[in-house]
């Protein structure tokens, strides 16, 4: 017995499901892991740093719940089922829905340009739009944040960074969007271990077609607001705690004081 269900980890959120044909043309569901669930150490079976975005929304009771940056839309995925499911627990009344409802929303931005890697669900039938609808944005975080979020005046109450991963791009997103925040938001962004990056090997393929450092641009930007006394920084890294077993990239939360 466990608090958590395994099967649905597995089924519908660290793995895209699909019917596909076998050589004796019998159906059958296969599998195929969400693109990108390694740099938050989810297994098929484990959320990894998942798991606290989960609680968090959970605790602070966050509706309005946006994620910059997503390749295979596992965070966005996880905001929305935290969301609908404090309406199962009775947190949230009124209409039970993902968009629409009132049960809040998820915005997800991405401009899908292959820079920093390649999304997999701007298909209307992919896995993640059919099964977790949110409102899509397909643009750069900066446009978003000037022609959607300003102009419609929208108050953040979770805020997930993981576009840009440079420094100058993931300091701009924070500086734009933690404006936005309600009296009780939050704050994470991905990618925040540095020592992480530091171990990690990547093939030379990788690095000559399309690989960008990903926690150098994040994990400056930590450091700088350490001695910010306007917030509080709480690190996440369990890289390094069992070396046989996946680890996240990094998670830091962000609370303004």
């Amino acid at each position: 017995m466990s608090i958590i269900n395994f099967n649905l980890i597995k089924d519908f959120f660290t793995n895209n499901k699909k019917e596909v044909i076998d050589v004796n043309g019998n159906p059958f569901e296969e599998l195929t892991s969400v693109k990108y669930r390694w740099t938050h150490g989810a297994t098929d079976l484990h959320l990894g740093d998942g798991l606290l975005i989960y609680s968090v929304i959970q605790y602070m009771r966050a509706k309005t719940c946006v994620c910059l940056g997503s390749g295979g839309g596992f965070i966005p995925r996880i905001m929305s089922q935290a969301r609908i499911d404090l309406h199962d627990q009775g947190i949230f009344e009124g209409k039970k829905s993902m968009e629409w409802g009132d049960c809040g929303t998820t915005i997800l931005v991405d401009a899908s340009n292959g820079i920093g890697g390649n999304t997999d669900w701007t298909d209307e039938e992919s896995f993640f739009r059919k099964n977790f609808p949110c409102r899509f944005i397909l643009d750069t975080t900066e446009n978003a944040y000037y022609n959607y979020f300003v102009k419609e005046d929208i108050e953040i109450d979770y805020l997930h960074i993981d576009a840009g991963h440079s420094y100058e791009d993931v300091k701009r997103d924070f500086l734009l969007y933690s404006d936005l925040l309600s009296e009780n938001g939050i704050i994470s962004i991905h990618d925040t271990d540095d020592s992480y990056e530091k171990e990690h090997i990547i093939t030379n393929d990788v690095k000559e077609e399309h690989h960008q450092e990903y926690a150098n641009g994040p994990s400056k930007l930590i450091s700088e607001l350490k001695n910010n006394t306007r917030f509080e920084i709480f690190n996440f890294f369990n890289n390094g705690i069992l070396k046989s077993k996946p680890a996240s990239t990094g998670l830091t939360f962000i609370k303004k004081i």
